[in-house]
């Protein structure tokens, strides 16, 4: 039965695409790696917590421990995008952490270990084409603790609102449009004259008669 179980402490069939060592010579390297990719990390995994989960399976009485931790960045933004590597200082300690971390819970998330040919500078950034991972380039689920839908995703939902606010704009300016208020509309109403003729010096004479006319009604 034991060549049915695969072992835990052994490394994937990954290969980094941009790496230009060949199959056997990676091999050969893997087999002496202190350093392991971490993968499935929420955005909001801090590396304090990547330290303490990992480093339980440090030996520094063997003269073991982590070394350090690289976050892994966007691109564009220099923020957590879900993945890190974790280098010891004994491939003793990588494969046990292989073993005993990978696949456990970290932050609600199944995280995954790997060993890594080892950390270079430019590593730490994202791949895909909006800063981040190629994996949340073309993700169509939600996923609360990977920036929710995929970067492709959010491109088609962003651009889809920008053309609903051009199509209302264009209907607000358009011919026909309505008015955006009551102020327009009193701006844009015709004057109507007034019909009440404007008093004159006649009109003055006319009371006075009248006031007479009524006195000397009421003396008779």
């Amino acid at each position: 039965m034991a060549h049915v179980v695969q072992p835990l402490d052994q490394p994937s069939n990954y290969k980094d695409s941009q790496s230009r060592v060949e199959r056997a010579k990676q091999n050969d390297l893997l087999s002496k790696s202190t350093t392991l990719y971490i993968g499935n990390l929420s955005f909001y995994t801090t590396e304090e917590q990547i330290y303490e989960l990992f480093t339980k399976c440090a030996s520094p009485e063997d003269g073991g421990g982590i070394k350090r931790i690289i976050m892994g960045l966007d691109r564009n933004t220099r923020t957590p995008c879900g993945f890190c590597f974790v280098e010891y200082y004994t491939h003793a300690e990588a494969l046990a952490s292989m073993k005993y971390v990978s696949g456990t819970k970290l932050d609600e998330r199944i995280i995954r270990c790997d060993l890594d040919l080892g950390y270079k500078e430019g590593r730490q950034f994202g791949r895909g084409k909006s800063g981040g991972q190629v994996r949340d380039e073309h993700r169509q689920d939600y996923d609360p603790g990977r920036g929710g839908w995929g970067a492709q995703a959010q491109r088609l939902e962003a651009e889809r609102r920008r053309e609903v606010e051009e199509r209302y704009a264009d209907a607000q300016e358009g011919p026909g449009a309505v008015a955006g208020g009551g102020g327009d509309w009193k701006e844009s109403e015709t004057a109507v004259p007034s019909r009440k003729r404007g008093r004159s010096p006649d009109d003055e004479g006319d009371n006075i008669r009248m006031v007479r006319s009524s006195r000397f009604q009421v003396i008779q």
